[in-house]
């Protein structure tokens, strides 16, 4: 039996809690007071935290994906075929990285957002001991999350492109999960569940879900569906769909230049950096842990044999070949 530690307002645990059901994965979800305890037992000190059956932990949610489909393949998540592999990693890779700044933005940016979510969070967290303490707590957690808007480039000046390439993905998805509910093919891939662990946050704050309601229907209502998997059986798909070459355009669009970006800032030395993108400015800090992610994803590219490539290319474009090679 696993035990994940997790909250209700945290994406990356809704990601893993998703995919931990449709793999009919045995586990006891804990929240609140009891994950303090599991925090301390990580190295860097973030949820989700996944306790295995022989009691180690261990979090990031990539590398536990990954981890756990090596220990089990059964009802695993990363498609047999190699392009396939790749560009849903690819996905997942983007929904964690870039989308997280819509959900960011969303919640901390507006007032009625920004209330709402740090006393839901605050209940969450605290689980009992009252109106006046919850609420206290609540006012210095939501001080805490938005003094940190502009170091991870939340800021109403770069909201335009966050939303704009968010709207983006919302668009190509509304358009795919009414005639389908995965990517690829009949059952999900690890893009679903990373695209599924923003998305679900954007899906409970008051103007991303009226946003949401209004102009994804059907990607909201999807949102209930991807949650718990676990009746789904499925198959594979041969080819590519519509869907997810859109997908990979819009990172191409945006996640690749600001990967390019920050790259060129922490070898250059600087602390910060600025592009443009979908016709729109963005800036930020410079972060290591992206330019891990861009260097994962040459790994993975490199890795693929010539057959692959010839799949993967035509969908990758200019701006991520130029950059994964």
């Amino acid at each position: 039996m696993y035990t994940l530690y997790g909250a209700l307002g945290s994406p990356y645990s809704m990601k893993l809690r998703a995919l931990l059901r449709y793999r009919r994965i045995p586990f006891i979800w804990k929240q609140g007071p009891e994950v303090r305890a599991a925090l301390g037992k990580v190295k860097a000190p973030v949820i989700p935290v996944l306790e295995y059956p022989d009691g180690h932990c261990a979090n990031d949610s990539t590398p536990l994906i990954y981890d756990l489909e090596a220990r089990d393949p059964h009802r695993g998540v990363i498609p047999p075929d190699p392009a396939q592999a790749f560009i849903a990693h690819l996905i997942e890779d983007f929904a964690d990285e870039w989308l997280t700044k819509a959900m960011f933005g969303y919640r901390w940016l507006e007032e009625v957002d920004q209330v709402q979510m740090s006393r839901w969070l605050a209940f969450d967290n605290l689980k009992g001991g009252g109106l006046a303490q919850s609420q206290g707590f609540a006012e210095q957690f939501r001080a805490r999350q938005v003094g940190r808007m502009a170091l991870v480039g939340c800021t109403a000046e770069n909201f335009p492109l966050i939303e704009a390439s968010t709207r983006a993905v919302l668009a190509a998805l509304e358009a795919h999960v009414v005639d389908r509910h995965c990517l690829f093919g009949t059952r999900p891939s690890l893009a679903e569940f990373g695209l599924f662990g923003q998305l679900s946050q954007l899906g409970t704050d008051p103007t991303a879900q009226t946003m949401m309601r209004a102009d994804y229907p059907y990607t909201y209502r999807w949102l209930a569906h991807v949650d718990d998997l676990s009746g789904i059986e499925g198959d594979w798909d041969e080819g590519i769909a519509p869907v997810v070459a859109q997908l990979v355009r819009i990172a191409g669009e945006v996640y690749a230049p600001f990967l390019a970006a920050n790259a060129a800032a922490l070898e250059a030395g600087e602390d910060h950096f600025k592009m443009v993108a979908m016709g729109l400015p963005y800036s930020q800090g410079s972060f290591k842990y992206q330019a891990r992610c861009l260097a994962d994803l040459r790994g993975r590219y490199g890795a693929l044999d010539g057959t692959a490539r010839s799949r993967v290319d035509p969908l990758l474009g200019p701006a991520w070949t130029s950059l994964l090679q």
